[in-house]
């Protein structure tokens, strides 16, 4: 039996090809007796991400609060200005993403006690923050010698083990998926039951999932399929973190996707005035990697222009999926990718190394998904696919996996779905050629056929030349 649903896009379907006639498969245009069943229809519109109930960000209260020192928050500040020359006080306090009562005030406070900075202007009636702030000559000098050390003036980051507490307590609030949500997330995907019923453990073990097999039968699909499941939840991450006075950019708007307190998409939050702002809410991330990863990009990196870390990519994943795409494809040796992950996969932390040589241990929470279409022996040996807790192969179809895949695309696309254009099709291109089935095939046969059919102006359909023509435009004798 096999995975499906009503709905008509797809990409994937494991199992060996099945030879044989194809007449034998599909006869007088009806579904054979064990065609895909449908998956029952599932109710429209979006689930909202559950909340990472381990954690919520605390208030702020007192300088102490925030963990760091009151000198660097200072320079911090003078950044700020020394960047934006005249701002207000409420201003400066949303820039670094601190209160402004009873933290940013006192920090005002000592720097213009010092000369450092000075009011410009101010409005009667609205209090201190919204007095005009510049730096001063003297302002501007320590400002230089701040930036010669970091030119980080953004929000305003967590310490390292507050910032490791908050992951381990949001690890806990995982929630599990069944066997009910599986079917939600994968029923666009056409699975055997097999294959369907390895990956919701492979997922709930949050650890690695190594999938395998030849190209165009949908990896990829069902890791952002997995993905999707990760997304409905929600967790807290900081902007930034501080490590021993040395800034690691963490937020990253591109692989991060910002939610608001009431579970819906953007840019906002809930602005408590005594919350910590340092955290933003988001959705559990999904980050892909694909022949871009090197060994260097799985270490913290350290700009020597602007002299402040980027988080590497399994620590923006922190939480959520780390998905490698086309793994043996990089320029780094696989082995040698590999055995930077026997450490994390087995102890579930990470140890990375700052530009001064000093090693840091931060949570490794992050389900990696490995995706190949090289054979394993070529990449990893016995001993790596033994840590490496879930290997799922992702095979051919069978011919009523391919035929389903092909009625739904075939559905969706626009063009006329026929039985007996599909056993031609399969008797003429697959079988007398041995032909291997993939799940991707439906997909780019059913676009040749519209670029066919609108260059003669006819309608779309699986007749025997239009089958024709897209094959020989579309199949490569290698």
């Amino acid at each position: 039996m096999t995975i499906s649903s009503s709905r008509p896009n797809s990409t994937s379907g494991p199992g060996a090809p099945q030879r044989g006639g194809a007449s034998n498969a599909f006869g007088g245009g009806k579904p054979p007796a064990n065609a895909p069943m449908q998956a029952p229809p599932q109710a429209a519109g979006p689930t909202p991400p559950v909340s990472g109930g381990g954690f919520v960000p605390p208030n702020l209260n007192r300088l102490e609060d925030t963990g760091l020192s009151p000198l660097w928050l200072q320079d911090l500040i003078l950044k700020v200005l020394y960047f934006e020359g005249y701002i207000g006080g409420f201003k400066i306090a949303e820039e670094i993403c601190l209160p402004f009562s009873g933290i940013v005030d006192q920090l005002l406070d000592t720097l213009k006690r010092d000369k450092l900075v000075e009011v410009k202007s101010s409005q009667v009636g609205l209090g201190e923050g919204a007095y005009q702030y510049a730096i001063t000559t003297a302002g501007i000098a320590r400002a230089r010698e701040a930036l010669e050390r970091s030119q980080y003036a953004g929000p305003a980051p967590v310490p390292l083990q507050v910032y490791n507490d908050a992951i381990k307590k949001q690890t806990q609030s995982r929630v599990t998926i069944t066997n009910r949500v599986m079917r939600q997330a994968l029923s666009h995907i056409v699975l055997s039951e097999k294959t369907f019923h390895r990956i919701g453990p492979a997922v709930n073990s949050g650890t690695s999932i190594f999938l395998y097999g030849p190209p165009g039968n949908g990896k990829t699909s069902i890791a952002r399929a997995i993905g999707n499941m990760i997304l409905k939840e929600s967790m807290y991450i900081p902007y930034a973190i501080s490590i021993e006075g040395q800034v690691v950019k963490l937020y990253d708007s591109v692989n991060h996707q910002l939610i608001t307190e009431d579970g819906s998409e953007g840019s906002g939050s809930l602005r408590s005035p005594r919350r910590d702002l340092r955290w933003v809410k988001i959705r559990r991330p999904f980050i892909v990697v694909g022949g871009e990863l090197t060994l260097d990009g799985l270490d913290l990196v350290f700009d020597d222009v602007n002299k402040f870390y980027e988080a590497p990519f399994q620590v923006k994943a922190n939480g959520g999926i780390l998905l490698i795409d086309d793994f043996g494809r990089q320029l780094v040796r696989p082995r040698d990718l590999l055995n930077r992950w026997i450490v994390p996969l087995e102890n579930r932390v990470d140890f990375l190394t700052l530009h001064t040589g000093r090693k840091i241990e931060i949570p490794f929470d992050v389900l990696v998904v490995f995706s190949t279409n090289l054979p394993p022996r070529d990449l990893v040996d016995e001993a790596f696919l033994r840590r490496l807790r879930h290997k799922i192969e992702i095979g051919d179809p069978s011919y009523e996996e391919y035929r389903e895949v092909f009625l739904r695309t075939a559905e969706a696309k626009g063009v006329k779905y026929s039985d007996q254009g599909l056993a031609y099709l399969l008797q003429e291109w697959y079988i007398k050629r041995n032909r291997n089935l993939r799940s991707s095939h439906p997909r780019d046969l059913c676009d040749q056929i519209l670029d066919i059919a609108r260059y003669l102006s006819t309608e779309p359909e699986m007749t025997r030349e239009l089958l024709d023509r897209a094959a020989e435009s579309y199949f490569v004798e290698l």
